[in-house]
């Protein structure tokens, strides 16, 4: 289990993390969201033991992760722009992963070849989707107990993406726990069963997608004359009108806000529905909301 409780985290004036807690369980996909500068990236590299907190803990499996070879042997950091040596190949990156984990080399020949990898070419003349392609087959073959992905989809084509889901599922059903830092909202939906959601310097949400989901509606409204914000029977996330026709995104069960707006007498209630990129827009206008 992955845990960090109050994480701070500065870059000389510059605050990252003010305090930021998360709770991940073994075996679940999780996306990692924020918008760019939030402290995504900066997140992964505590949670995998690259950079220390200036205050707070990390810990897996309840041991602390910086300065822990022994956890560290378990956790797989695939970065943004992985470093590679000038003439390093496939074949190359083959051999050195060997030496740090039990590599399983048919698992990396399979992703090279549905990647159509060429193993012998230097890494530095593929381009960046060809690079990622050849880090994620490496990722796989490393079997880890803990993988951490930073923009994981980003130069993959779709047969690519397809592949590399498949592949990420495979390894959750072998009991690996991945957390995945993405924009790709919609892709991580596909996937992941939790998440993790940045914002204003600490961790803003975090759970299951299903739950989020279920506790966050979006109504359109018609009533007999114009309404405003204050007339609403609920506070609301986001309230939006056009003449009699209102929209609104509220927390709390469908049925429950229904039962509310119906003592306003409306004409036409309908439900809208989210994705988790619509539920991310959300939580994070509502931190900005006048």
């Amino acid at each position: 289990m992955i845990t960090a409780i109050g994480i701070k985290k500065s870059f000389g004036s510059k605050t990252v993390f003010n305090g930021a807690d998360i709770s991940v369980d073994d075996g679940s996909i999780c996306g990692l969201v924020g918008i760019n500068g939030a402290g995504k990236s900066t997140l992964l590299r505590i949670l995998c033991g690259v950079l220390t907190a200036d205050g707070g803990s990390a810990q897996i499996d309840g041991k602390d992760i910086f300065d822990n070879p022994e956890v560290k042997r378990g956790i797989f950091f695939l970065a943004d722009e992985p470093f590679f040596e000038y003439g390093l190949t496939c074949e190359k990156l083959c051999e050195f992963y060997k030496t740090v984990y039990d590599f399983d080399e048919s698992i990396f020949r399979k992703y090279t070849d549905k990647f159509g990898s060429e193993l012998k070419k230097p890494i530095r003349n593929f381009s960046k989707g060809m690079k990622r392609q050849v880090y994620i087959a490496a990722a796989f073959a490393c079997r880890p107990k803990y993988l951490f992905l930073d923009e994981a989809f980003d130069g993959l084509d779709p047969l690519s993406r397809l592949e590399f889901k498949r592949g990420i599922i495979e390894l959750q059903e072998g009991g690996t726990t991945v957390i995945i830092a993405s924009h790709s909202l919609r892709e991580l939906e596909d996937i992941c069963d939790s998440f993790i959601l940045i914002d204003n310097m600490t961790v803003k949400v975090c759970g299951k997608i299903e739950d989020a989901l279920d506790n966050i509606v979006k109504l359109q409204v018609v009533f007999s004359t114009e309404m405003e914000e204050k007339d609403m029977p609920f506070p609301c996330m986001r309230f939006t009108r056009v003449g009699r026709v209102v929209t609104v995104v509220a927390r709390g069960g469908k049925d429950e806000l229904t039962d509310r707006l119906n003592k306003l007498n409306p004409l036409i209630i309908d439900e809208v529905g989210m994705d988790f990129e619509d539920y991310f827009i959300e939580e994070v206008q509502s931190g900005v909301k006048k």
